[in-house]
């Protein structure tokens, strides 16, 4: 059975069990009959609808008021549960991120009387003494204090009947959305307008574990920010649905299972004061379903994903089937299409969830989480419509558009659904329990979903793009070893460490990698088998691949990229993701420079600690990297340049072509330096040569931060007698760059090490004998060295790039993200 279906034990909660104290003090004893002057629930309520469920409730569509009724217990205790706030319809904005179907985090609150009042409490369980003494309990949760997140007058006591108006809470932002507002630059004072606000009474429903309310929250505010205006009809009044769960507490007889860095699991934990002092304080445990042999575990997918991408959903997701059945629960997961009349915010239900933004944005694998076990209530999975288009067009810029919709293997549309079934696996995955693997890509044949995929084309004999095998097509062998250690069940008489054990030894650098986030998303990372989007085990290697599959779409560019009866300055877009191809195998190729080889094995492995990655890999790296500074691989052709027309009008400022610096018209040089800054920008990261500098003080044979800089410092100025006009303005470009990057080193908190070897480079681009260094150039160094103290001119710098990303997953923050 499903884990919303299982029996729950009765409501009452000994706080002291998860590490927080309640007691006589401020609570009021229960009362045999309503106080004289306490106006009966009855009078109240008057013709109000009763839903009864986990607390009764009474809904006045007519008044737009809700009342909560709970039963008084000892000490003024009210009950407890689990509160989550959720968005149902959201701004459509992926930079801000209130997406329809947004959930937050799950938080363990308490309700109590106190006085005339009720307080919404939500007790600190960061810090606990589980299993000691009421004592010792006590001092833990008298040491930190607690939130009272909301109270309500008591408007109503009768008998052990307490009852208190709702509709405030229904109406407050609980959801975060002013603060998300305000953050993500959509300007200042945003509040719910309470005149413009109202419950939805029609979407407040009463169940035995959970009740689910609804209210349209209007929100008000000054000078609304660029996304708000882009999507609201009137941007200073922003009107969302937020949704409220209270979910009963999980019953009893969950073994939560211990984390281990290893299990590549997202995890929760607290720290334990009644741990022995041989034991750290700090616990932590993973987060999963509860599944025992005979239960089910059912994904809900949203039906208004159309065809075919609801069938490519279905088949992606269903793959996890097999995991589990290799962990040892045959049939026990499926996936369906959502009921009619299921809520997809009910915690009931996992779902996966069709959204809607204004452009291209992340998907979400998120889980509903007990806070106090780990145990995973609810998985949400929210994938974003517009990502699968930007599939499709890719293909469209590799393969041309003529195919997009014909079927067949070189389809982009059925490329594009390749690639979605692959995402639905990933966000699931993050629901039950999965973090990132950026390491699976390098080892085996694609041995994660939990990777970040890019797509593997290569060039067959005859030269042409061999889109066969673009994505994978199932699980890998991570992913299964990842679900059998969340899932597996231990033999009898075996604890959760000891079955752990023999599971985690194969984790490590001879047989399956991990790496996840912190280790692969810094631009300055130094772990060369942690990259995303990034293909093989050799990423010097498949850089050069990628420039050749680059090399060839750019020469078949052509008008027949574009589907017809779109206008033409729609090819600039189709062009960008063409012309950076080999973006992120540039970055995985970096990480090879001052790289350092690490796993999180414990210190029982066989091969504890880290190394530095050979010099003979290194220069190798270097080597690759500076083949995509070259200007003949930065140029474009006049046949391609002449197809590249300016944008139909209203047609500008998606975010999605070059920045120009020549007005409406294609920039070719802006292009190629800023194509030119996403290599130099890893190669020169001030983490990176610092490292570099470091490695070649304790092994005067490796790689050294002056041999990088003097080795791109000749790529880029020495030996250019035979390179075309055409071509020395374009590496006069990437010069120009390098000589800003640089300058960008020189600050005051750089290492030593960096900021003396910045500036021996560039008093030794000074003395290099005329046209090796352009004048300007000279004129900028020079200015620059001879600044005055305090003052600090800088070049300017090259536009960035067009996004990239997201063509996976969410931010590493949000995606189990």
């Amino acid at each position: 059975m499903r884990a919303s279906q299982r029996p729950i034990l009765a409501l009452a909660l000994i706080l002291t069990q998860v590490g927080c104290a309640s007691g006589p003090e401020g609570g009021d004893a229960p009362v045999a009959a309503a106080k004289e002057g306490q106006e009966r629930i009855a009078d109240v309520v008057g013709g109000a609808e009763h839903r009864p469920g986990l607390f009764d409730l009474w809904v006045d569509a007519d008044q737009g008021k809700v009342w909560m009724e709970l039963p008084l217990g000892d000490h003024g205790s009210l009950g407890s549960c689990l509160l989550i706030a959720g968005l149902r319809q959201g701004l459509g904005s992926n930079p801000v991120g209130l997406d329809r179907g947004k959930l937050g985090g799950a938080q363990l609150v308490r309700f109590r009387k106190m006085g005339p009042r009720v307080l919404l409490e939500r007790p600190n369980l960061a810090f606990r003494a589980q299993g000691a003494q009421e004592s010792e309990q006590r001092a833990t949760a008298e040491s930190f204090a607690s939130s009272i997140l909301w109270s309500a007058p008591v408007v109503a006591l009768e008998g052990e009947r307490v009852l208190f108006e709702l509709t405030p809470l229904l109406l407050e932002d609980r959801f975060g959305v002013a603060n998300t507002l305000s953050n993500t630059g959509q300007g200042g004072g945003w509040k719910v307008d309470a005149n413009r606000s109202a419950i939805l009474a029609g979407d407040i429903h009463g169940f035995p574990d959970n009740l689910e309310l609804e209210a349209l929250l209007t929100f008000a505010g000054s000078k609304p920010g660029r996304e708000v205006r882009s999507v609201a009809p009137e941007a200073s009044s922003v009107s969302l649905v937020q949704h409220l769960s209270f979910v009963r507490l999980p019953e009893d007889g969950y073994t939560p299972r211990p984390h281990d860095p290893r299990m590549g699991a997202n995890s929760v934990g607290w720290r334990d004061y009644a741990t022995d002092l041989a034991a750290p304080v700090e616990q932590r445990f993973a987060a999963r379903h509860r599944l025992s042999p005979g239960d089910e575990l059912v994904y809900y997918l949203d039906p208004g994903a159309p065809e075919p991408i609801r069938g490519a959903l279905l088949d992606g997701a269903r793959w996890w089937a097999e995991a589990f059945e290799a962990a040892g629960f045959p049939g026990a997961y499926r996936v369906e299409l959502l009921p009619p009349g299921a809520h997809p915010l009910d915690v009931r239900y996992n779902v996966i969830q069709w959204v809607h933004r204004s452009t291209r944005g992340w998907s979400y694998g998120n889980s509903i989480i007990d806070p106090r076990t780990g145990e995973i209530l609810k998985g949400h999975v929210s994938l974003g419509s517009l990502r699968v288009r930007q599939d499709r067009m890719l293909f469209e810029g590799l393969l041309g558009a003529a195919g997009s919709g014909q079927g067949g293997d070189r389809d982009p549309v059925e490329l594009a659904l390749a690639r979605i079934r692959q995402l639905a696996a990933h966000e699931v995955g993050h629901t039950l329990g999965l973090s990132h693997n950026f390491a699976a890509s390098t080892y085996g044949d694609r041995a994660s979903v939990m990777d970040y995929p890019a797509p593997l084309v290569r060039l067959d004999a005859a030269g042409e793009l061999d889109v066969s095998s673009v994505y994978g097509v199932g699980l890998g062998a991570w992913d299964k070893h990842a679900i059998h250690m969340l899932y597996g069940v231990p033999p009898r008489n075996f604890g959760e460490r000891e079955f752990l054990a023999p599971l985690l030894a194969r984790v490590g650098r001879h047989d399956l990698r991990f790496s996840t986030d912190q280790d692969a998303r810094s631009a300055g990372g130094a772990q060369p088998y942690a990259a995303l989007w990034d293909n093989g085990s050799s990423a010097p290697d498949m850089l050069r691949e990628a420039l050749s599959v680059r090399a060839k779409a750019m020469a078949d560019f052509g008008i027949d990229r574009l589907p017809a009866g779109w206008p033409m300055g729609s090819l600039q877009e189709v062009f960008v993701p063409i012309y950076l191809y080999h973006r992120y195998q540039v970055e995985a190729a970096a990480k090879w420079i001052g790289g350092v080889d690490y796993d999180p094995a414990a210190r029982d492995s066989q091969e504890p600690g880290q190394r530095v990655l050979d010099v003979a890999d290194q220069k190798r790296a270097l080597v690759a990297l500076l083949e995509t500074l070259r200007p003949e691989s930065l140029d474009i052709d006049e046949a391609t340049l002449a197809l590249l027309v300016p944008a139909a009008p209203g047609g500008a400022g998606n975010g999605e072509r070059f920045a120009s610096g020549t007005d409406l018209v294609f920039d070719p040089l802006g292009a190629a330096a800023t194509a030119g800054d996403l290599t130099l920008a890893f190669l020169m990261h001030p983490a990176r040569l610092a490292r570099l500098a470091d490695q070649k003080r304790r092994d005067p044979g490796q790689l050294g931060l002056e041999e990088v800089l003097v080795t791109i410092r000749d790529h880029l100025f020495l030996n250019l007698d035979q390179e075309s006009a055409r071509h020395a303005v374009i590496r006069s470009e990437i010069q120009n760059v390098f000589v800003g990057r640089l300058i960008g080193l020189i600050t005051p908190d750089a290492p030593a090490a960096v900021l003396s070897a910045a500036e021996l480079a560039l008093t030794r681009l000074l003395v290099m004998e005329s046209p090796a260094l352009p004048v300007h150039l000279q004129s900028t160094i020079r200015r620059f060295l001879d600044r005055p103290a305090g003052e600090a001119p800088r070049p300017a710098s090259p536009a960035s790039a067009p996004p990239g990303s997201p063509i996976g997953s969410a931010p590493w923050a949000a995606c189990g993200h």
